[in-house]
């Protein structure tokens, strides 16, 4: 069994009953639909870059074509550098809450197309759940619970017999442990995790091991896509 750790900073929020109201708001990038409270962003989402300022970029960042009448200048809405026509598009930008997509440089494009992927698929998996035999601390006894993500995505609910809920930003280190898929050896398999974490109201450290259920598949999809999220999570508290 093989494990893949992300470890993550501390944070602290608030409890998941808080109403998640949203606002639209105008910034210099575009228009973007935010919580009312900032304390209640998706611990996904990414502040706006600060702007290179314009006297500062006579000239495009990336074809260094100067800037004049015909040749206009854009910012990237994601690295907040300056570019012409044709070293910029509109790319959508769901970290930053964007409702339509907005300029961005080559580069960032890239990056914001990779992530749409798990916009579009792995959090709906994450969000629909998926079934698992948890382990809380150094318990003898074991819950079948369904896990998945809150629809704001600041939460992991934990349905069974009885609940629970995980922050995300109390997550301190998510481990990823993984099983070869079949006996001859081969590609490796989610099978479980391991979530070290503080719950909410408390600075003692706890811990919950998860292990596939019955549906193996749809948790190992589950987990694949908790495995991205992690990458995010961790990108994003590291800015």
């Amino acid at each position: 069994m093989s494990v893949f750790q992300y470890d993550l900073k501390r944070g602290s929020g608030k409890m998941s009953t808080v109403p998640d109201c949203k606002k639209l708001v105008r910034s210099p990038g575009g228009l973007r639909m935010v919580p009312e409270n900032g304390a209640f962003n998706s611990p996904f989402y990414l502040d706006e870059p600060q702007w290179v300022p314009d006297k500062e970029c006579p000239s495009c960042m990336q074809c260094d074509k100067k800037y004049d009448f015909l040749t206009r200048k854009h910012h990237c809405r994601r690295c907040g550098r300056c570019f012409c026509d044709k070293c910029c598009s509109k790319v959508a930008l769901p970290r930053m809450c964007f409702v339509d997509p907005v300029r961005q440089c080559g580069e960032c494009s890239l990056v914001s197309q990779k992530e749409m992927e798990f916009y579009d698929k792995q959090l709906k998996v994450l969000m629909g759940g998926g079934s698992f035999i948890v382990t809380l601390g150094t318990s003898k006894t074991s819950e079948t619970m369904m896990c998945r993500l809150s629809n704001n995505h600041r939460y992991l609910f934990f349905d069974g017999e009885s609940h629970f809920e995980v922050e995300l930003s109390r997550i301190s280190s998510m481990q990823v442990l993984t099983e070869e898929s079949t006996p001859e050896g081969g590609n490796s398999r989610a099978s479980g995790m391991l979530l070290h974490y503080k719950p909410t109201g408390s600075q003692d450290p706890q811990q919950s091991r998860m292990e596939a259920a019955d549906d193996k598949k749809a948790a190992s999809s589950w987990l694949a896509a908790m495995h991205k999220a992690a990458k995010l999570l961790y990108e994003a508290r590291d800015r």
